[in-house]
C-alpha cells in the first residue's frame, strides 16, 4: 500500500487539477466559438480534419506528467518489513573512586575503558550494545544500539564517583535488555552481561540478589577483575587500599553461567557471545519510491512532446 511521507505536498496537485480543468473549458468555448466562423477554409485551418482525439493526447499526457511531478513531491513510499537482529550485549563498567589506581597501567579505570573499546570493535556487526556506568548507582548512558560510534564516544566520556553498586548495575542491564523491540519476535533477546569492574560492593542491592535475577533471566554475566591486592588510591588526602574483589566477581559469573577474566585477551573476549544466539524480529520501514512517480513523469512529458511533434509539428 502507497502511503506519502510528507502528504501536505499533495496541495501541489490542485494547480494541476485548476489547469487541467481550464483545458477542458478552453476546447469546449473553443468549439462553440468555431463554430460561428462562416468561413470553411479558415475552420479547418483552426481546427485540422482528421486529427479528432488526437488533438487531446499531447495535452493529456503533459497533465498527467505534471500530476506524477506533484504527487511525486509528497514523497510516496511503500511499507517493506526488513529483519532485525535483536541479540544484545550489554557493557557494565565500574567508575567507582578506586578505579583510578594505577596498580594496573595507565589506571583501572583507562584499562577498563580500552578494554570495552575492543570488545565492542569486536562484535558482529549485527548485534545490539549498550553501556551503563555504576558508582553510587547505575545509569544507562546508551541503550542498547548498533551505533558503535555512539558507545565508544560514551566509554571515552566516562568520570569517577563515589561507592560501587555492582548488584543495581546487573539490575539495570537487565531492565535495557527487556526494553529491546520485540519487533513480531517472541520473548526477551539473546543478551550478555559483561561487567568490567574491581569488586568490592558498597552500595545498593548485594551481589547475590543480581546473579539471582540474571540467572533467571537466563542472562550469563561475565565479569573481568582489574587491580591487584597492593592498589591504593588516595581519597581525601588519605591513603587507601583497595584490593580486588576477586572471589565476588567470580561467583557472580559462575552462578549465572558466565566467563570469569583477570587478564583477558580479545580473542579470550570471544566466548562471551560466541554462542549468543539469535533473535530475529522484523521491523517496518518505509521504501520511498519518489524515483518512479519521477520516472513516470518523464516517461509521460516525453510522449507529450513526441505525440505533439508527430501530429502538430509542434512541441506542444
Amino acid at each position: 500500500m502507497i502511503r506519502f511521507l510528507q502528504p501536505w505536498w499533495l496541495l501541489a496537485v490542485l494547480p494541476v487539477l485548476a489547469l487541467a480543468a481550464l483545458y477542458v473549458w478552453r476546447q469546449r468555448h473553443r468549439r462553440a466559438y468555431a463554430m460561428r466562423f462562416t468561413n470553411v477554409d479558415l475552420l479547418r485551418t483552426v481546427a485540422p480534419k482528421g486529427l479528432g482525439w488526437r488533438r487531446h493526447a499531447a495535452a493529456t499526457a503533459f497533465l498527467l506528467a505534471l500530476l506524477a511531478l506533484a504527487t511525486g513531491m509528497a514523497r510516496p513510499a511503500v511499507d517493506t518489513r526488513e529483519p532485525l537482529e535483536r541479540a544484545t550485549v550489554m557493557l557494565a563498567i565500574d567508575v567507582s573512586l578506586s578505579m583510578q589506581a594505577d596498580d594496573v597501567s595507565p589506571n583501572r579505570l583507562e584499562a577498563a575503558q580500552e578494554a570495552a573499546k575492543q570488545f565492542v570493535g569486536e562484535l558482529p556487526e549485527s548485534y545490539n550494545v549498550g553501556l551503563i556506568s555504576f558508582a553510587k548507582s547505575a545509569n544507562v548512558l546508551v541503550a542498547p544500539t548498533k551505533d558503535r560510534g555512539a558507545v565508544t564516544v560514551a566509554i571515552d566520556g566516562l568520570t569517577l564517583a563515589e561507592a560501587t553498586a555492582t548488584g543495581e548495575a546487573v539490575f539495570t542491564c537487565l531492565e535495557a535488555i527487556r526494553s529491546v523491540p520485540a519487533d513480531g519476535a517472541a520473548g526477551i533477546p539473546p543478551a550478555r552481561i559483561v561487567l568490567l569492574s574491581d569488586g568490592y560492593r558498597t552500595s545498593g542491592r548485594s551481589v547475590e540478589e543480581a546473579a539471582a535475577a540474571a540467572q533467571a533471566a537466563n542472562v550469563p554475566v561475565s565479569t573481568i577483575a582489574f587491580g591487584t591486592d597492593s592498589g591504593q588510591v588516595e581519597i581525601n588526602g588519605q591513603p587507601q587500599r583497595v584490593p580486588v574483589d576477586r572471589l565476588a566477581l567470580a561467583q557472580l559469573a559462575e552462578t549465572t553461567e558466565g566467563y570469569f577474566y583477570e587478564a583477558a585477551s580479545v580473542a579470550e573476549l570471544k566466548q562471551v557471545y560466541q554462542d549468543m544466539g539469535s533473535s530475529i524480529g522484523f521491523r517496518t520501514e518505509p521504501r520511498e519510491i519518489t524515483q518512479w512517480y519521477a520516472g513516470v513523469a518523464l516517461l509521460l512529458a516525453l510522449c507529450a512532446g513526441g505525440l505533439s511533434l508527430l501530429w502538430t509539428s509542434r512541441m506542444l
